[in-house]
């Protein structure tokens, strides 16, 4: 994500900003939907029907200004996440922006998170969930990827997984060659809890020089 001016920036954060508290006013409640509501949860009680453990896993909050985007810097929380690793930032992006002539559409609905930032840093985010110690996990997300040889995105996107600070997986997304639009590619691991709870990690593994690298769909069952 390349760096924007400070008052520009400041312009889509206060926007996305008030676009959030804005969808948080009118969003219904659960019980508004009355026996969709009902015929939801049923189905989710199903025998091979699992709840997705990962919560937001498609960044949709807080909701960036349409074509903008939103800063977290290491230390600083979202949604369910936590900004990690090296001093540095990450950033909520809206499936609408464009920048040099590529469109940056998301993997899934509305939203994803551009691991670079602002800082092009080891950066990342983190989230803690429960788990049963000895229970099989798998867990599944998508890598985002323009190919830009001479430009400032890069030519691969990859991001390193890390499960309770051990890396398992380094996920690389090579797709986009002749395109001008983000390619997204899918990767699945899984693993086996050894605790109670289980703290996952998505972090940069672009060089500094690469300014995107998409994380989206994530889902842990």
């Amino acid at each position: 994500m390349r760096r924007f001016t400070s008052v520009l920036l400041s312009l889509f954060v206060v926007a996305g900003l008030s676009a959030c508290t804005a969808r948080q006013s009118v969003e219904p409640s659960v019980t508004g939907f009355g026996s969709l509501a009902r015929a939801n949860r049923a189905s989710d009680e199903r025998p091979g029907v699992t709840t997705n453990l990962i919560k937001d896993g498609s960044f949709e909050k807080p909701v960036a200004a349409s074509g903008g985007f939103i800063v977290f810097n290491t230390g600083q929380s979202f949604s369910k996440w936590t900004v990690v690793g090296a001093s540095g930032s990450v950033g909520i992006v809206s499936g609408t922006f464009t920048q040099n002539g590529f469109t940056f559409p998301a993997g899934c609905a509305k939203q994803w998170l551009d691991l670079t930032g602002l800082s092009q840093s080891a950066t990342g985010v983190a989230q803690t969930v429960a788990t049963q110690s000895g229970h099989s996990y798998t867990l599944r997300f998508s890598v985002g990827n323009v190919v830009n040889p001479n430009g400032i995105f890069g030519t691969s996107s990859t991001v390193d997984v890390l499960i309770n600070g051990n890396q398992v997986l380094a996920a690389t997304n090579s797709r986009g060659a002749g395109k001008t639009t983000q390619v997204w590619k899918a990767f699945s691991k899984t693993f086996t809890a050894s605790s109670t709870s289980t703290t996952i990690a998505f972090m940069n593994g672009d060089p500094a020089s690469d300014t995107n690298n998409g994380l989206d769909c994530i889902s842990l069952h």
